[in-house]
């Protein structure tokens, strides 16, 4: 279980932009989000990376960098940056179950007759400080229901403008 204010594990996986990702890397104004999503065979994630996409402006704004990771192969994950409108956000794939579990994300296996990959992880959110200290974590056990953008972006705000720490350091 990652703990917030403390440095979270690096990534370094291919971008469908032909790059990589490496998050310790990373120089955000103020916070790096990581969006992980189950993979192309997820309507629900579709939806979700959509309006992330569609709404990019307003976390660069904020200086915020946004990127959608998931286990999916180099296949899989150019098929969804083809066939979603997900825009210019960056679509970083090929995440070992390891490395999802270092996140603390649940992992499942492939329904009988689904076009879900053999396994995959299931999705989260997860901000950032400059540093790579875990600020925020939301985990969950099934595609349902996600952070809504409105609340995201507030609540972002406000601990910006209010310099409000990460909490559940306690854990």
């Amino acid at each position: 279980m990652l703990t917030p204010g403390q440095k979270v594990p690096n990534i370094d996986l291919p971008l469908t932009i032909q790059g990589r990702f490496e998050l310790s890397q990373q120089t955000p104004e103020n916070f790096t989000m990581l969006v992980f999503y189950r993979g192309s065979h997820c309507p629900i994630c579709r939806s979700y990376l959509e309006e992330i996409g569609a709404r990019l402006d307003d976390f660069t704004a904020r200086g915020i960098s946004v990127f959608a990771i998931s286990m999916d192969d180099e296949e899989r994950a150019r098929k969804v940056d083809e066939e979603w409108s997900t825009g210019d956000l960056p679509l970083v794939y090929d995440l070992t179950e390891e490395n999802a579990r270092e996140w603390g994300l649940y992992i499942s296996e492939k329904r009988e007759g689904s076009e879900e990959p053999e396994i995959f992880s299931e999705p989260g959110l997860f901000i950032l400080r400059p540093d790579t200290s875990l600020f925020f974590a939301v985990t969950q056990s099934a595609p349902f229901t996600r952070p809504p953008l409105d609340q995201l972006l507030e609540g972002l705000d406000y601990a910006q403008k209010n310099d409000y720490p990460a909490r559940g350091t306690l854990s």
